[in-house]
């Protein structure tokens, strides 16, 4: 018994020393493992690093060579502005021209369309655009369903005339009666004349609609029956009335929509009361106004 516990002890003290030489090793093992951890990094930094100032050498390049003047920093080395790009300059030099030329072509374009759009004389009958359709600002002072058509209000509209205009519109469905009894509205008001359901209407109540909704457009909050809501860049030609015959207003209609901001406008041109502000929608943005 007494030989087997020595053997036992001498294994013990065997493994004990076993495994200090590993957990040594192990030791070892780690911090190369670390150091050649840290080395590839510091290569990997050193590489971004100079990808980096290269990039950077090559924007000022770009910079310099289109113009663009370049400012030292405090404790910097001082930019050169002279500095020139080896790769291709010729092919630089022709893009640039190139991108020159179209922006001026471009802003030659939209010159050449704005002058057009002034130059057009008052009274042109060949004229077909936002500028003869007569919008104005109204206050629908009394308002009943009709009689004989469910989807339907009969309106009286004060727009700043003599006397009140009647118009029919089919807001029943879209619209609450108390939300429309007293409110400021913009009004088509050249339309012809036309009777719905006997009725004869004098004008329309411009809205902004989409396929689910449908909203009464909201002229600025200072804005007072009879003042008159114009288009910028479209001086107002308004035809007494609109001949059916003609289809202004089916001509003008694909290009009357609210914008991103739920402005109502005319080919991108806000519809405006002269120094008060838009016409806007509530909610509505990209959709058309009818």
């Amino acid at each position: 018994m007494s030989v087997n516990f020595a053997n036992i002890l001498n294994n013990a003290e065997f493994a004990e020393k076993k495994l200090i030489e590993l957990r040594s090793k192990l030791e070892e093992i780690k911090k190369v493992k670390v150091l050649e951890a840290i080395r590839a990094i510091t290569q990997e930094n050193t590489l971004l690093s100079s990808k980096i100032e290269d990039a950077k050498a090559q924007l000022i390049r770009l910079e310099i060579l289109h113009g663009k003047q370049q400012y030292q920093l405090p404790g910097k080395a001082a930019i050169s502005q002279t500095a020139t790009i080896p790769q291709n300059p010729v092919s630089n030099q022709n893009d640039s021209e190139t991108l020159a030329t179209k922006n001026s072509k471009k802003g030659k374009k939209e010159s050449v369309k704005k002058e057009k759009i002034a130059s057009q004389p008052a009274g042109d009958d060949s004229v077909v655009d936002v500028r003869k359709l007569d919008f104005r600002i109204g206050k629908i002072i009394e308002i009943n369903k009709h009689p004989d058509a469910d989807s339907l209000y009969i309106e009286k509209i004060d727009c700043g005339e003599e006397n009140p205009r009647t118009v029919v519109s089919g807001l029943v469905n879209h619209v609450p009666i108390e939300e429309m009894r007293d409110r400021i509205v913009m009004v088509l008001c050249n339309l012809k004349p036309a009777k719905m359901r006997g009725i004869t209407s004098e004008a329309m109540v411009m809205c902004a609609s989409s396929p689910d909704k449908v909203e009464v457009l909201i002229p600025p909050a200072s804005a007072v029956p009879g003042d008159l809501v114009s288009c910028d860049g479209y001086p107002r030609e308004p035809e007494p009335q609109l001949n059916p015959k003609k289809k202004i207003f089916e001509t003008c209609a694909p290009d009357l929509k609210t914008d991103d901001n739920k402005v109502a406008c005319y080919k991108g041109s806000p519809l405006l009361v002269a120094g008060k502000g838009p016409v806007v929608a509530a909610t509505l943005h990209g959709v058309s106004v009818k």
